[in-house]
């Protein structure tokens, strides 16, 4: 594994920085209070390249490798974990999802659109009663002659009142477990399909995240992503992947718990000189250092893989249950490097740890990725 970004990776990057810097971290207090990012943001994503890293040009995308799409996302989780879940959904589960198993009439009805902004895409998994355990979802889509009638409800969907299209799974048979899953693109607008935000949430509080009912839905099959009963398949692909990109927000949070508890500590004074000349806040500052660069390495390491065509599950896996635990931990350090501070929204370290503390949980929880690590390891299977 090269250390050393190529000049078009670095280029990425830049542009990703720059682009924070401006068109992000201004506003992501007031959008964290106000529970709502300006939805013009989509539009501003687009339009520099990011909801098309990776996808061919042929389809809209803006092409690029996943290394220089782990960086982009890890500056926009600098910045903004919520304008990072619009990214990483839209682009690293529905758009990526569709390059890799739609047939050529979806992606060119899709891919050119997701690209550029003009639509979002939302990743509709997880039910009421099954998060963790997926491959017993109860969301049916039963046959009727060339569609497929879809109901049941889904939870925890983000971009889900902002999506123009759901990617959705659903029970086509009655074969046990995750046997009888199909993928579906549905458009949002579809009859019966209904939406609701879900307020009041820890983190992310300014990202769109959604419920959503379906009361006799009515798919054409054409819409079907993949192959029937596939769908299970299809959606444990897209979050090896997705599991990248999660990684690569942590690092992005954890980077923004650094830079804050070293401005912080360098220039508050105590006992007659900055804190930063503490031995203990050094610990602080130096426990989050060693976490951002450990992190950040696990999930280039991914990205690596990926981009040269390896097997990368296990160690998206182990990238994504240590940075997320890693993020955890440095923002709370730098709450703790900022004292009483820390804990009122002027400052960011209070922000940060309630943004950091769900990536621990989505996209599978610290418990799976442990079972999934060590099954790779064991070849014996826990769950």
């Amino acid at each position: 594994m090269n250390l050393e970004p190529s000049e078009e990776q670095a280029a990425a990057r830049r542009l990703a920085r720059d682009f924070t810097a401006r068109e992000v971290v201004p506003y992501a207090a007031a959008w964290d209070r106000a529970e709502s990012v300006d939805r013009a943001i989509v539009k501003k994503l687009g339009a520099v390249g990011f909801l098309g890293l990776t996808v061919p040009e042929e389809y809209g995308g803006s092409g690029g490798d996943h290394l220089a799409y782990a960086m982009v996302t890890e500056e926009l989780g600098r910045g903004d974990s919520a304008v990072r879940g619009i990214v990483s959904v839209s682009l690293g589960l529905v758009a990526k999802t569709i390059a890799a198993w739609g047939t050529e009439e979806q992606k060119h009805a899709w891919l050119p659109r997701l690209c550029s902004g003009d639509a979002l895409g939302c990743f509709a998994l997880t039910e009421p009663g099954t998060g963790s355990d997926a491959g017993h979802l109860t969301t049916r889509a039963e046959r009727d002659g060339d569609s497929y009638v879809v109901t049941g409800g889904k939870t925890f969907i983000t971009n889900g009142t902002w999506a123009d299209v759901v990617l959705l799974f659903a029970r086509t048979n009655d074969r046990p477990g995750h046997h009888g899953i199909s993928a579906f693109l549905v458009p949002a607008d579809s009859p019966g399909l209904t939406r609701r935000e879900i307020h009041g949430k820890l983190g992310l509080r300014g990202q769109a995240t959604a419920e959503l009912a379906l009361d006799g839905v009515r798919v054409p099959a054409a819409a079907m992503l993949g192959p029937e009963g596939k769908g299970f398949s299809v959606a444990m692909s897209a979050l090896a992947k997705g599991r990248m990109s999660v990684a690569a927000g942590c690092v992005g949070i954890a980077q923004a718990a650094l830079d804050a508890a070293v401005s912080y500590a360098t220039r508050r004074e105590q006992f007659g000189k900055p804190i930063a000349g503490h031995q203990l806040v050094q610990e602080l500052i130096a426990d989050i250092s060693v976490d951002v660069d450990a992190a950040r390495l696990l999930t280039w390491r991914v990205a690596d893989l990926v981009d040269r065509g390896r097997p990368f599950a296990t160690e998206a896996s182990t990238a994504k249950l240590f940075a997320s635990e890693a993020a955890v931990r440095a923002a709370g350090n730098a709450l703790q490097v900022h004292g009483g501070y820390g804990y009122i929204d002027e400052y960011p370290a209070g922000k940060l740890l309630r943004d950091a503390r769900v990536m621990t949980l989505y996209e599978g929880t610290s418990q799976i990725q442990k079972l999934l690590i060590g099954r790779a390891r064991t070849g014996v299977s826990a769950f």
